[in-house]
């Protein structure tokens, strides 16, 4: 299977290799080198692919319906004057507290709740939003797909390469593009291209652009004060900022919307956001906790965590990665009855988030039940295939009897981990599973 695998991959990159040559830019009608050509519907399908690995690896999506059917609303009516309206746009809170907001291929876009939970009105919403369809809309994120460590990835994606399970080469790749698509930054041109963009589609949809100058004031303020870490770890990380990018935009609608940022009909709709928000703005001092909880865990500090984290669910009820965070730290301090409470419940209050289900199914492993144990590590690697989640569902099916299915599985973690812990672990499991 590796052979054939690897062969597809090499005849696939040799095809591409032959096809390159020159796209256009859709947006801005220029002719751009490109290693390998990229159709719309292959754009889709690695957004398709790789934006649930995506949210997964931030938190998840924000669990509150209302709140995502007003920032899909927002995103919808800038995406309708974009350049590729056609696109399946997709538009999510994620359930991160760094301040960030991304887009992978396809029209598919994220704002954090950090990020979002600091707008102010409808019209910055829009600057954020209106900023990432711009930067689909242009291809930004495929012209750094030609090159650098996304290439494997992608040509594993758009050449149709599939596995056998959740955790079979194609998984793997989407999660790994997700990954990379999250750590990587656009460059400072593209940055300005995406502004000036965004900007136009504010302004066809009826937004004060004023809004995007307001957003970037804000912005600057946050990296000129330099206090806050998280701004730098996420948002100026992958969106490098400057004064001097704030004082182009400022230039622009002077030069192009002056009137309409003058002009008292151009919403703004602060009332409106606020609205949208105002129980996410209830869970701000929970989220707050958690954040300093996640730190003093990080520091190896279980007991000083886990009283942050149950100042956290005091503070912000029934928020489901709070839970988690909460259950995972009493799994780490060997308090596993409080663990099972805690990950139980968050799996009740969102079935969606994979680490909730993958401790809870670590868990009920260990208690020695497999079935149950089965059925939570199922949906974890449904929902972010990991290593550590195919290891425990191979020894599930062992559980449960189903030795060809645990083979599979440990196959795979061995190939994909050969001098780890894992993959010589799941080496170990397949010699005695097949009697040597």
């Amino acid at each position: 299977m590796r052979t054939s695998y690897f062969s597809h991959i090499v005849c696939s990159l040799l095809l591409l290799l032959l096809l390159a040559g020159c796209a256009v830019n859709p947006v801005t009608g220029k002719r751009e080198l490109s290693l390998f050509q990229v159709t719309d519907a292959q754009e889709v399908e690695l957004g398709k692919k790789s934006f649930p690995s995506a949210l997964q690896q931030m938190g998840g999506a924000y669990p509150e319906a209302r709140l995502e059917s007003y920032v899909q609303a927002v995103g919808a009516k800038l995406a309708q004057y974009s350049s590729r309206p056609a696109l399946p746009w997709s538009f999510k809170v994620v359930n991160d507290s760094s301040p960030n907001a991304f887009a992978v291929p396809g029209g598919y876009i994220a704002i954090s709740r950090g990020l979002l939970v600091n707008l102010e009105n409808e019209a910055q919403l829009a600057a954020v939003l209106g900023h990432e369809v711009a930067h689909v809309d242009a291809r930004h994120s495929v012209q750094g797909m030609q090159r650098g460590a996304l290439l494997d990835a992608t040509l594993a994606i758009v050449s149709g390469v599939t596995g056998e399970s959740a955790y079979g080469p194609l998984t793997r790749q989407a999660s790994e593009f997700a990954a990379g698509m999250l750590d990587r930054s656009y460059s400072r041109e593209q940055e300005r291209e995406s502004d000036r963009i965004g900007i136009d589609y504010m302004v066809r949809a009826g937004y004060n652009p004023q809004g995007a100058v307001q957003l970037q004031e804000f912005f600057y303020r946050k990296l000129e004060g330099g206090s806050d870490p998280s701004w730098v770890t996420g948002l100026f990380r992958t969106h490098p900022f400057s004064k001097e990018r704030l004082e182009a935009n400022r230039a622009y609608i002077a030069s192009r919307y002056a009137g309409v940022a003058a002009d008292p009909g151009a919403r703004l709709n602060g009332s409106a956001l606020k609205g949208a928000i105002a129980e996410l703005d209830k869970t701000s001092e929970g989220y707050d906790l958690y954040d300093e909880a996640r730190r003093l865990e990080g520091q190896g500090n279980l007991s000083a965590a886990v009283a942050a984290y149950l100042q956290a669910a005091a503070a912000a009820p029934d928020q489901a990665l709070i839970l988690t965070g909460l259950g995972t730290a009493y799994l780490k301090s060997g308090d596993v009855r409080s663990a099972r409470l805690h990950l139980a419940k968050a799996v009740q209050l969102d079935p969606n988030y994979y680490n909730s289900r993958l401790g809870l199914g670590y868990i009920y492993l260990q208690q020695e039940n497999a079935q149950e144990a089965v059925g939570q590590l199922e949906k974890s690697m449904t929902l972010l295939p990991t290593l550590q989640g195919a290891y425990l569902l191979a020894e599930g099916y062992e559980g449960v009897g189903r030795q060809n299915d645990a083979l599979a599985l440990y196959r795979q973690v061995a190939e994909a981990d050969p001098r780890g812990k894992l993959g010589q672990a799941a080496a170990r499991r397949i010699n005695a599973l097949e009697g040597r």
